[in-house]
């Protein structure tokens, strides 16, 4: 297969800057067969994914490669997901055949889902998606700016309950393969239930018996949550979720300003066989992060105190007691996130430039009734990065607040 020739990107002026422009991230090359286009979320096309490997050594892979995403799949820039024929693992991540490569076009300053995995990488959920910003060259030509990051899925390295194990996903969306509502409790979109799917096991492998299993243990989980001993720690809610986990999945949405817990869109929870339901992993952090023009209720108050069952929980004062608990105990590494967002603003600035020659973010306005949705999509990156700054540290002050 031919692959992509060196890097070009084309300047100001258009012409080339140089063999290679160099903006401080690694350059990743992906090229389908006979430079066939990536037009659908279903089929594969096949192709080379050539990048560094830890070591700085370049590696190419044979790989399978197409769209995902709901929303995102109608922009202009394209999130992919890329699936090796054989576990490798890749830029110092654990080997693993299927990737995403998320475009975040809709970002401004590029980095709202690399500062939600870095707060929750210092909670105590079972796994967190690792994640490198890469600069992705498809087919000769530059894309921009793009987060490389491991897809979620059961796996030891990633969510590990076996395969016997359940992964369900809460999504708005509606769109898993096998998916229900539970009548139990509310959520923004459907008013009464809330949508579930599940994951693991696959569901073109999933019996008619794992499928009823799974139904049950969300009814039994929810109905403990509603019922009239909730609070019990023997027969209530304690007894069919991990609790801890559930704080802390909390505690990231809220401090990321990320209202999709409510109105649940990526919301994932996993148990082992007859295990308790855990919360996690954290996955989609980019609509409505970190910006009060979708949730202006935050700049005061909490934003998922009742996102759906959460809304139950809430009600018991010990669980209240843990959040609070748990929230200060966490504070001094949370403090710690505006540094890091000046090391990222650092590390993306030459890679912002380019980025937003190729692609206007405010452009996600006409998929949401002609409204920009963060709010600092038409501002330059360094103000919009200041402004995401600034709301995550009012966040730290407001929770505390209302906790």
């Amino acid at each position: 297969m031919k692959l992509s020739p060196s890097f070009h990107c084309v300047g100001e002026f258009g012409g080339p800057l140089g063999p290679v422009q160099k903006t401080g991230l690694p350059i990743l090359y992906l090229d389908t067969e006979y430079g066939a286009a990536i037009r659908s979320k279903t089929e594969y096309v096949t192709a080379t994914l050539t990048l560094p490997d830890e070591g700085g050594e370049t590696i190419s892979l044979s790989c399978g490669v197409r769209g995902r995403g709901n929303t995102t799949w109608g922009w202009p820039k394209k999130p992919y997901l890329v699936k090796l024929d054989k576990k490798t693992s890749l830029m110092g991540m654990p080997a693993h055949k299927r990737w995403i490569l998320l475009a975040n076009f809709m970002d401004r300053t590029m980095m709202r889902n690399l500062v939600a995995m870095k707060v929750s990488s210092m909670t105590s959920l079972a796994w967190t998606p690792r994640c490198r910003t890469v600069e992705l060259v498809l087919n000769g030509k530059h894309q921009g700016n793009y987060l490389l990051i491991e897809q979620v899925r059961v796996d030891k390295n990633r969510v590990n309950i076996g395969d016997d194990g359940y992964l369900f996903e809460s999504d708005f969306h509606y769109d898993n393969e096998v998916q229900w509502m539970d009548p139990h409790g509310k959520c923004v979109q459907f008013g009464s239930g809330i949508p579930f799917g599940i994951k693991n096991p696959d569901p073109d492998e999933i019996t008619s018996e794992q499928v009823q299993k799974g139904k049950e243990l969300i009814s039994r989980t929810a109905g403990a949550i509603y019922g009239a001993d909730f609070a019990d720690p023997d027969i209530g809610y304690a007894a069919y979720i991990d609790v801890d986990s559930f704080v802390d999945y909390w505690i990231v949405f809220e401090v990321m300003g990320n209202h999709e817990l409510g109105n649940p869109g990526s919301v994932f929870y996993h148990c082992k066989p007859d295990g308790k339901l855990t919360a996690g992993p954290c996955w989609d952090f980019d609509w409505g992060v970190l910006s009060y023009n979708t949730s202006p209720q935050a700049r005061t108050g909490l934003l998922n105190r009742n996102a759906c069952w959460y809304a139950r929980l809430f009600d018991d004062p010990a669980f209240r007691s843990k959040v609070r608990t748990r929230f200060q105990e966490l504070l001094p590494q949370l403090q710690t996130i505006p540094q890091y967002i000046d090391e990222l603003e650092k590390q993306l600035d030459a890679s912002a430039t380019l980025n937003f020659k190729l692609w206007n973010p405010a452009e996600d306005a006409w998929t949401n009734g002609g409204h920009i949705i963060n709010g600092d999509e038409n501002m330059s990156f360094h103000d919009a990065v200041a402004r995401l700054r600034s709301i995550y540290e009012e966040r730290l002050t407001v929770i505390q607040k209302n906790l």
